[in-house]
């Protein structure tokens, strides 16, 4: 398997992705915007991970790449190709889909429950109520034939899918105590009084047990989208 990330700031990384994508045996590439690096062929790609970053899916006049990002996220979405976003990277698939980017009327930054909405068919299924980690202030309108698949109480669209190649997350599963030390490092400064904002300490001191559960989610969420790509892949070979 071939998955390729797109990395828009430094400290904001795959965090424990690493592991699944290492166990899985896929050959991980990269585009780094913040080093200006060029977009990847998109042949080949089996899995895109779209990162986050604190700036906005709307910010096109000041970095210009981020055009060229979108357009490329949808051309590997009609491709059928997998592709993942967190934060920042469900915007960019949002936006990619010709759906609204806008400011949230709650900031979210720190551990707060998420809950599944309903639906039908066979799109990814989170449990009832999970706590997860949140740092955004931006929020989305649903793609057009997307299904929510998650919401919490001051955002509506948590969690969406298209199809059966794309998941959008507003929250960070990948969280692990170096990544959230790293947004901490790098954007303390948000941390205003807030409904939705809790302290330095609240955010460093989540239990490993809350970092196992959502770890464990993400490994779900990306074993999902890449089962349905091979059983895709797999249907189109016996078809031609």
């Amino acid at each position: 398997m071939n998955a390729h990330i797109f990395q828009h700031v430094p400290f904001e990384d795959i965090g424990c992705m690493v592991y699944w994508l290492k166990m899985s045996g896929a050959r991980v590439t990269y585009t780094r915007f913040f080093k200006n690096e060029t977009l990847p062929r998109l042949t080949g790609l089996d899995l895109i991970i779209v990162m986050g970053g604190p700036m906005s899916a709307n910010d096109e006049s000041v970095l210009p790449w981020l055009h060229a990002e979108k357009k490329f996220i949808r051309k590997a979405i009609e491709s059928g190709v997998a592709v993942l976003g967190i934060c920042l990277g469900a915007q960019l698939i949002a936006s990619s889909l010709g759906a609204r980017v806008y400011q949230n009327p709650q900031k979210e930054i720190g551990w707060f429950p998420i809950e599944t909405t309903p639906h039908v068919g066979d799109a990814f299924c989170f449990p009832e109520k999970y706590t997860v980690f949140h740092w955004h202030g931006e929020t989305f309108d649903l793609p057009s034939n997307a299904v929510r698949l998650a919401r919490s109480k001051v955002c509506e669209n948590q969690a969406f899918q298209v199809g059966q190649n794309v998941i959008g997350l507003q929250f960070h599963l990948e969280a692990t105590p170096e990544t959230v030390g790293a947004l901490l490092d790098n954007c303390g400064s948000e941390l205003v009084p807030g409904l939705y904002i809790q302290t330095e300490p609240e955010l460093r001191n989540a239990d490993a047990a809350v970092y196992a559960n959502i770890n464990r989610l993400m490994d779900e969420v990306l074993s999902y989208l890449t089962m349905n790509n091979i059983m895709r892949l797999s249907k189109k070979a016996l078809e031609s």
